[in-house]
């Protein structure tokens, strides 16, 4: 059962979505069931009478200035029908558990309410709204819609977490798309410094190019000394890259909690972005395109460099010596 409310305590109030849940699905939650960053304890979430044992958000709780033990009311816009008219219902309950799942837009307005309390609260006893299934793999959702649908028959309707977030994921993918291409011109700028460099050394360098070529160095010896040059700049700076990347993916939260740290705090807004931190997941996939991207582009601008010195005359590198 899922509805809206109002939920208050003294002269605060805050606006919440009541999820009405037994027990042991509650427990089922993992983000829920967190002793390290939850107080109270989920064994006393309805274990009282209608009126007692419901769970709140860390930031609802926050809202409300309310703590384990303490008692809140809960207000339904739908209410009871009186002679007088609709009247909202209003019911008292005691906070037994506060959760924090890690997602803001949850812990700012999330209550769970024992299964037949939220019935009650709702006017819709023994009415079931929807039933949501957890799986093991978040990002292999698809698999199980079409066997549940199977099963459930042509009258039920299901949707997942992505169908619910489908814009907030087409956006993630377009971000994706263009970070990628970002990236490859930042690699494209750090490259021409690879050629300007090259083309400095090719011409500082041009005396002893000469010489060597009248030895009998050939073209082809000329291009593959210059071209390892400008292979290995390319090739020690990508893993360098690499390298600090990943260290910076890793250590994403020790290197965010010193930024605000140092900025004195209020770096990080979660009623903002919406999440309390940020997240860093490292993806072989995503390091070996952009070591791809990085050695392809570097080793490809050495050449022209190469070809450079390669075909640099020896009577023109040597006349004025």
């Amino acid at each position: 059962v899922r509805g809206e409310g109002l939920a208050s305590q003294a002269d605060n109030s805050s606006f919440v979505q009541i999820y009405g849940i037994t027990q042991s699905d509650l427990k089922d939650i993992p983000l829920v069931l967190n002793p390290q960053s939850s107080s109270g304890s989920i064994e006393d979430f309805g274990a009282n009478d209608v009126g007692s044992g419901i769970a709140l958000g860390s930031g609802v709780a926050r809202k409300l200035g309310v703590q384990v033990g303490d008692r809140i009311n809960l207000l339904s816009a739908t209410g009871v029908q009186t002679a007088a008219g609709r009247s909202p219902r209003r019911v008292a309950y005691d906070v037994a558990y506060i959760f924090q799942t890690g997602r803001y837009i949850t812990d700012v307005s999330r209550v769970y309410l024992p299964l037949e309390a939220a019935q009650s609260f709702f006017s819709r006893d023994g009415v079931h709204d929807e039933i949501e299934i957890y799986v093991a793999d978040p990002d292999r959702v698809e698999e199980w819609i079409q066997p549940l649908y199977r099963e459930l028959g042509p009258e039920s309707f299901l949707y997942s977490w992505k169908d619910n977030e489908g814009a907030y994921l087409r956006a993630l993918t377009v971000e994706d798309n263009v970070m990628f291409v970002i990236m490859a011109i930042l690699v494209l700028i750090a490259s021409m410094n690879i050629i300007s460099g090259l083309i400095m050394l090719v011409k500082n360098k041009g005396r002893d190019i000469g010489i060597l070529r009248t030895m009998g160095l050939t073209e082809g010896s000329v291009l593959r000394i210059f071209f390892i040059c400008g292979a290995g700049l390319g090739t020690v700076g990508t893993s360098l890259g690499v390298i600090l990347g990943c260290l910076f993916a890793i250590y994403i939260d020790q290197i965010f909690a010193f930024v605000n740290y140092v900025a004195g705090g209020g770096v990080w807004d979660p009623s903002i972005r919406g999440i309390y931190n940020i997240p860093a997941k490292l993806e072989l996939d995503d390091v070996l395109k952009a070591v791809v991207l990085s050695l392809s582009l570097s080793w490809i601008v050495t050449i022209f460099p190469a070809r450079r010195a390669a075909r640099m005359n020896p009577v023109e590198a040597l006349r004025y010596e």
